[in-house]
């Protein structure tokens, strides 16, 4: 089990970056917010969870422990693999699972591109009591805010990432920058969501 990563960001795509830990290059999947924080040649501290295949050793890296923990937890819900797990984290925070969860919110589950509402059932039933509440003050359900400015091709890409075509994902991108009043912008998982929202309408 590697329970983190930590050095030079060498290189950061739409769903993963590599870190570059003592020359060796070690490629971290990761969801579009942890990925907004991370800068090419920049340090970086990544808690991982590895999930091992026949035919495949995949590093999946977060923003922190929580998000770690809550990843591994919901692949303990049947028929939900790494991949859902990210894309569940992709959309909702940590809290924000944690809370869609105890108040059998399905309609927040299902915004999850894969993840359809007998599939929520299925989830509120088998992760209740694993999951638990919130924690904390629900401070956590928005991320920081990204250092540069090119939110729209993170969205963009991070909805590509979640299986949406390139023509859908700029149209969503457009009605979120429409909707902004020109003030601070928000974080890019916020805009993201937002984004999801649009495209599930």
């Amino acid at each position: 089990m590697i329970a983190f990563v930590s050095g030079r960001v060498a290189a950061a795509g739409p769903d993963g970056a590599v870190i570059d830990v003592h020359g060796v290059g070690l490629a971290v999947q990761c969801t579009p917010a942890t990925l907004a924080g991370l800068r090419v040649g920049e340090e970086a501290r990544l808690p991982t969870s590895m999930v091992v295949r026949e035919d495949s050793l995949t590093l999946f890296g977060f923003a922190d422990d929580d998000e770690r923990t809550v990843f591994e937890l919901l692949q303990t819900a049947s028929g939900i693999g790494p991949r859902i797990a990210l894309a569940m984290l992709a959309v909702h925070t940590p809290n924000a699972l944690r809370r869609a969860v105890s108040t059998e919110d399905l309609t927040a589950l299902t915004k999850v591109p894969g993840i359809g509402k007998k599939g929520a059932q299925r989830i509120v039933l088998e992760l209740r009591d694993r999951l638990g509440g919130p924690v904390g003050d629900g401070a956590g359900d928005l991320r920081a805010p990204a250092r540069a400015e090119p939110w729209r091709e993170q969205v963009q890409l991070g909805l590509i990432n979640l299986g949406w075509s390139a023509k859908d994902a700029d149209g969503a991108v457009d009605a979120v920058a429409a909707d902004l009043d020109g003030g601070a912008t928000p974080p890019v998982a916020a805009l993201l969501r937002s984004a999801l929202k649009k495209l599930s309408k």
